[in-house]
């Protein structure tokens, strides 16, 4: 798809121009799914050239990157995950924590995406459902990131402290580069904290309602604290440290050059109320937060489509 119009001088049905490599389209309605995802997302850096720059959307495996170590930029989900499988590779990995939490991959003897769908599921019929994204205190933590976890191995916790535990370093959000050098902020301790506190404040009292609601009999929580104190470092030369690549696994903007329709957006996002626009014929799928955090993943996508299709139906 190459391009998306209105096109509504010829007084048939078919409002929309669809421009693709094999041609145009007419069509009554369009459902944009593209995903959440669309371009890598890279700071602007002063860092000199022989230090390698590549986006996780660039990364094939760790032979690929130059020998040396290498500083991963980001901790949602790939930042962590990829981070782990440099450092199995016996890549020196220095991490730098971002303001993203993490979930254990099994609580109560069920995997956490378990728990999840039985919320999109089954929540509503018991009164105990995900948080949607009219409940949001910003609009703007649609944009977040991910907790994180691991599906590597059949699954695991993916343990900020635990990582620094067996030589992984961590160091505070990327600030700034100049030449070789890179600088951090002084907020790692923070970063973590938030970390760890994100499944027992956002997702925990959760799912023990939901056990309440629906009569589970579950075994108890078995889960086991890990402390471990990192030293604040605010700035590494790249060089000196052997470090001879950046990693930068910062997420993706939204790009929607192709929709060329008079929709109102949002921080660069179509304007939508669980997918629907306020332009006839124009919905979307699999967005962030098009119903609540289960949207642009698996869990719940099955049943925002089910919403768009009544809609249709409604409409015809």
């Amino acid at each position: 798809m190459q391009r998306v119009s209105l096109d509504e001088d010829r007084g048939d049905a078919a409002r929309f121009s669809v421009e693709t490599s094999g041609g145009t389209i007419r069509a009554i309605a369009v459902v944009g799914a593209t995903g959440a995802f669309h371009t890598p997302r890279i700071p602007e850096t002063d860092f000199g050239p022989s230090i390698a720059q590549l986006h996780a959307h660039d990364y094939r495996n760790p032979g690929a990157l130059r020998p040396g170590g290498v500083l991963v930029v980001g901790t949602g989900q790939t930042g962590v995950q990829l981070a782990e499988e440099l450092f199995e590779a016996g890549r020196q990995v220095t991490l730098s924590v971002g303001h993203c939490g993490r979930v254990p991959r099994r609580y109560r003897d069920r995997d956490y995406f378990w728990w999840i769908r039985q919320l999109v599921l089954h929540g509503d019929d018991v009164g105990v459902s995900l948080p949607t994204v009219e409940q949001l205190p910003d609009p703007g933590m649609r944009l977040a990131c991910n907790p994180h976890l691991s599906g590597h191995g059949g699954g695991h916790d993916t343990n900020l402290r635990r990582f620094a535990a067996d030589g992984i370093r961590l160091v505070g959000r990327f600030d700034a580069a100049d030449g070789t050098r890179a600088r951090f902020r002084p907020d790692l301790e923070e970063n973590l904290a938030f970390a760890d506190a994100t499944f027992d404040q956002r997702f925990q009292p959760l799912f023990e309602r939901y056990i309440a609601a629906a009569g589970l009999d579950v075994p108890p929580d078995d889960r086991e604290p890990f402390d471990f104190s990192v030293a604040e470092v605010t700035e590494l030369d790249l060089a000196a440290e052997g470090i001879s690549t950046v990693l930068w696994t910062t997420g993706y903007a939204p790009d929607y050059s192709w929709l060329d329709v008079p929709v109102e957006r949002q921080f660069g996002v179509p304007v939508h109320h669980r997918g629907v626009t306020d332009i006839p014929g124009l919905s979307f799928i699999g967005m962030l937060w098009q119903r609540d955090n289960a949207s642009a993943n698996l869990a719940g996508v099955a049943r925002d489509a089910e919403y768009l299709a009544s809609r249709w139906e409604v409409a015809v």
